[in-house]
């Protein structure tokens, strides 16, 4: 197991965007007078970061960041068990042949020591991983220019995210695909991280990705915009690469381009709301001292837990054939997310990567890739219910800002899609649907 940093940089060049209301030359000298005099833009939103990626801000050396996935992860060796991924570990269902990656910006340099330091300390093997900066070589945090606390939570979900997909595959590898530039809302840092994609999918180098980040569609020029992102989803799901992605924190809304605040209507997050990507919305578990469910998983919600999961209609992307199926439900011609649920309690970029572990068990018993599984879980295993792996959920309500958001309920909803996953099921019944 080797772990290696390795600049990758193939001619990368940013796409140019522009944004409506752009001044453009031409623009008069009293035009010009009257904006010198005009209070200054607000600041760009930024990456909505969970407490606990957040809670990675100043803590610089390995023990310190190990402290913190501690905190923040007290449950985390309880999920494999709570979803059954160690019976399948019995069965030789590890992860083992399959490789995951997480797609973030600046990531961690040392996140594979942090993993080791946490993994022996919770009886999981040593880590495979490596690094990649695949669009160019990523900045440290205390380079010029660059906002250190920003960079220091990108590296704690960095850490948060390999941990989560540890957990439930241990066997599998993990890389880290660090970009140069921060995503925050629209277009900021996304051209990069698609590069990142295509680069992945280009070189077979990983089987599932996953993405915890997003930003409003409100935030890009036009909803037509958004879509200028897809080639490279689409070119990795050619490739047989499954995409999930957290479905958000803001319950049914999000944040303004320029903050602070979210909108005061429902809207949807991208890529959760992308049809190509299989989104992960948040629910908690709730567990004895073993592991042992002691009641049904509920949504994570504002009133329980601060935040609330996010879900909604797409206002980008039309309804999929395969969603065809649930229209009486969402009552829209537009995508709904999210498709499946996991624990959420320290925000959906920990549901993604959770999925993306189980996922990684179906690769290894696939011997394969499994590519799109939106159309199999949507006809086959959603319908399915549990003889299936797919576990109801029926608690909870997203609503959140004053926003009225989706209420769970039982089979198939906007706030839960088809519910949570029992892994030792899943897994094979996913594996079969796909042939």
């Amino acid at each position: 197991m080797t772990f290696r940093v390795r600049p990758v940089v193939r001619g990368f060049r940013r796409p140019m965007v522009l944004l409506a209301g752009v001044a453009l030359a031409g623009t008069s000298l009293a035009a010009g007078a009257a904006a010198a005099n005009a209070a200054p833009p607000k600041p760009p939103t930024g990456h909505h970061f969970s407490a606990a990626a957040k809670s990675f801000v100043g803590a610089t050396t390995v023990p310190d960041r190990v402290a913190k996935l501690e905190a923040a992860m007290s449950a985390l060796p309880k999920e494999s068990t709570a979803y059954q991924a160690t019976k399948l570990w019995n069965e030789g269902i590890t992860g083992a042949g399959s490789t995951v990656a997480t797609l973030v910006s600046f990531g961690d340099d040392k996140v594979k020591e942090v993993l080791d330091q946490y993994s022996q300390k919770h009886g999981l093997p040593p880590a495979n991983v490596e690094i990649l900066q695949p669009s160019g070589p990523v900045p440290a945090c205390t380079d010029p220019g660059v906002n250190t606390s920003e960079c220091q939570s990108w590296g704690g979900e960095t850490d948060l995210d390999v941990t989560m997909m540890h957990a439930m595959a241990p066997n599998a590898k993990i890389v880290v695909a660090a970009t140069p530039i921060a995503e925050t809302q629209g277009f900021t840092g996304l051209p990069e991280m698609m590069h990142a994609v295509d680069y992945l999918a280009q070189h077979r180098i990983a089987d599932v990705i996953s993405m915890s980040f997003g930003t409003t569609e409100e935030n890009f020029p036009s909803f037509s915009s958004i879509k200028t992102l897809d080639p490279a989803l689409d070119r990795a799901t050619r490739a047989g690469v499954t995409m999930v992605a957290s479905s958000g924190d803001d319950g049914p809304t999000g944040a303004y381009l320029q903050g602070p605040g979210n909108y005061p209507y429902r809207v949807a997050s991208w890529p959760a709301s992308d049809p190509r990507v299989t989104t992960l919305g948040g629910t908690q578990l709730h567990l004895d001292a073993k592991g042992n469910r002691t009641k049904p998983d509920d949504l994570v919600t504002a009133e329980k837990n601060g935040f609330s999961e996010g879900a909604g209609l797409s206002k980008a992307y039309a309804r999929p054939s395969w969603q065809n199926g649930v229209k009486e439900i969402t009552g829209s011609k537009m995508r709904s997310f999210p498709d499946i649920s996991m624990e959420g309690v320290q925000g959906t970029s920990q549901s993604a990567p959770l999925f993306a572990g189980v996922l990684a068990l179906a690769v290894q018993a696939n011997h394969g890739r499994l590519g799109q599984i939106n159309p199999a879980l949507y006809t086959k295993l959603g319908p399915s219910g549990t003889a299936a792996g797919v576990i109801d959920v029926t608690e909870g309500d997203n609503s959140q800002d004053g926003v009225t958001g989706f209420k769970a309920a039982p089979g198939f909803d906007i706030a839960s899609g088809w519910g949570t996953v029992d892994a030792l099921v899943f897994v094979p019944s996913l594996v079969n649907a796909l042939h």
